[in-house]
């Protein structure tokens, strides 16, 4: 069923369609499904009942091995990497038009295996995947190289060309999109792919993987990898015969991502890891229900489980109650958990009772800390089967609080106050993170301080969480290395070759 047949469904039609769902669960390796070499398989649960979704294979060095030795044999075909420009568009075009195709079963997948509320599917992540596939498609014959100027004796020309094999390691939040934002780029680039989702979020890469040998992509180009990322991401990332790891996810991980580089084969690695996202609300805000709107659902929104979440509000002191106030009725309003197959539903469970804990355990942690609990602050009233908390705010955080310091990845944020705008751009850098924030200002040399000033990757200004296809999508300091989601993400998945040659 495509997207907008989907969007037409009620929470009573998605329920029925969710429950004759047979989602695979093998690895796909080589063109064909297949089972853990050890037969060892893990449960993926249904974070919103706790029931059992399904056994995934249980993948390993074994597993991945064979993944990588298929992959390599597809590049080295040339049945991918030198396939003409042209012919490789059609492939991922029609790709892309497969997923939107499927949206119904992507939904279903992701929103029953991680909690997203199915609306979220639809309109964003669903979107946002074919938006990807369909960009990265039409920078494929545009993949250039370069020739310089020499002596006329002389003839220098560079190449471009793809690294060979890449491992995309995704999450758990957007598992069809982060799943797109990795593998699109390096298809793009000629390169063969292994794809190993998160083990809390696994079904719908072999959907994507199905649909791409559909759409006419070769055997062993696509390639999942299912399994523990202890187990199987870090034979990935160990792999002496993988040419790159692209990661996302926590910092703690990402670290170790590079530390297999560096103990296997230097193999490039790209990490996005996450982020204690500052939102600085000035005095002179435009429009403090438009800012508070955005910080609403900027943090909120997906159930906080976002990298860019906006968990640090830093507010004017001089606006400080009208903004927590004008933030209370808002929240109140615009978010409360319920069952993610509704299409009413604003918020979804977490994505596992660990999740649920560890950020009920932040919240335990921002009251003995002496910060004032404003808002939620508990698991929501007759939801205590799944993996709920309530949307949740406290007021008077210090920047050294551990609330306000460390990545909670929960709906989870708090107030800080400012008076002058160098201490909230203090405030603001005082971070080992620095994915993204936002700055709410009427002065434009304010806008232009604070954009220079902050250290991040991303600054929106009189906005939040916006942008398309040609902005770049990574961070500063501990946050990571590389960018997502742009045309400079092709520099990632392609080495330069310089040729010179003496014409006499």
């Amino acid at each position: 069923m495509n997207l907008e047949q989907a969007k037409s469904l009620d929470a009573k039609a998605l329920h029925k369609a969710a429950a004759k769902l047979k989602p695979e669960t093998r690895h796909f390796i080589d063109g064909k499904f297949v089972s853990s070499k050890k037969g060892k398989t893990f449960q993926t649960i249904n974070p919103a009942t706790g029931d059992v979704i399904a056994e995934v294979a249980r993948g390993d060095a074994s597993d991945v091995d064979a993944a990588v030795k298929a992959a390599r044999k597809a590049f080295k075909s040339g049945v991918w990497s030198k396939m003409a420009p042209r012919d490789r568009m059609a492939v991922v075009y029609k790709f892309a038009k497969l997923i939107e195709d499927n949206a119904l079963e992507f939904a279903l997948l992701d929103t029953t295996d991680m909690g997203k509320p199915i609306s979220e599917m639809l309109n964003i992540d669903i979107p946002g995947a074919v938006m990807t596939f369909n960009y990265f498609g039409e920078t494929i014959d545009k993949i250039e190289g370069q020739v310089t100027a020499t002596a006329a004796t002389e003839f220098h020309y560079i190449l471009r060309q793809p690294l060979g094999v890449v491992g995309c390691i995704v999450p758990w939040n957007y598992p069809l999109m982060m799943a797109a934002w990795k593998t699109a780029p390096a298809l793009a680039a000629r390169n063969s792919v292994i794809l190993k989702p998160a083990e809390q979020s696994p079904l719908s890469a072999n959907l994507m993987a199905k649909l791409f040998m559909e759409a006419g992509g070769p055997a062993g180009v696509f390639n999942v990898i299912h399994g523990l990322g202890e187990e199987a991401g870090k034979a990935l990332a160990l792999h002496m015969d993988v040419d790159k790891i692209g990661f996302t996810g926590s910092t703690e991980v990402g670290k170790l991502m590079m530390v297999y580089a560096g103990q296997s084969n230097m193999k490039r690695v790209t990490t996005e890891c996450g982020g204690k996202t500052p939102q600085i609300i000035t005095g002179d805000v435009p429009d403090l229900d438009t800012a508070v709107q955005y910080a609403v659902n900027g943090i909120y929104g997906n159930q906080g489980e976002v990298c860019n979440a906006g968990s640090r509000l830093i507010v004017d002191a001089k606006i400080h109650d009208e903004f927590v106030s004008k933030f209370l009725d808002k929240a109140k309003k615009s978010f409360s958990p319920g069952d993610p197959l509704d299409p009413s539903t604003t918020m979804g469970p977490l994505v596992t009772k660990e999740q649920q804990k560890r950020v009920l355990s932040y919240i335990d942690i921002g009251k003995k800390e002496g910060a004032k609990l404003a808002l939620g602050g508990s698991t929501p009233k007759g939801l205590d089967k799944g993996c709920y908390v309530s949307p949740t705010l406290f007021t008077g955080v210090k920047n050294d609080m551990r609330i306000a310091k460390e990545e909670i990845f929960g709906p989870v944020t708090g107030v800080l106050t400012y008076k002058k705008l160098d201490d909230a751009i203090a405030m603001a850098n005082d971070s080992i993170y620095g994915l993204a924030a936002s700055i709410w200002t009427s002065d434009v040399s304010t806008a232009h301080k604070a954009a220079r000033d902050i250290e991040a990757g991303i600054v929106w200004v009189n906005c939040f969480d916006h942008g398309d296809m040609t902005s770049i999508w990574g961070g500063f300091k501990q946050s990571g290395m590389g960018r997502d989601k742009c045309l400079e993400t092709l520099t990632t998945v392609t080495q330069t070759k310089s040729v010179w040659m003496h014409l006499g």
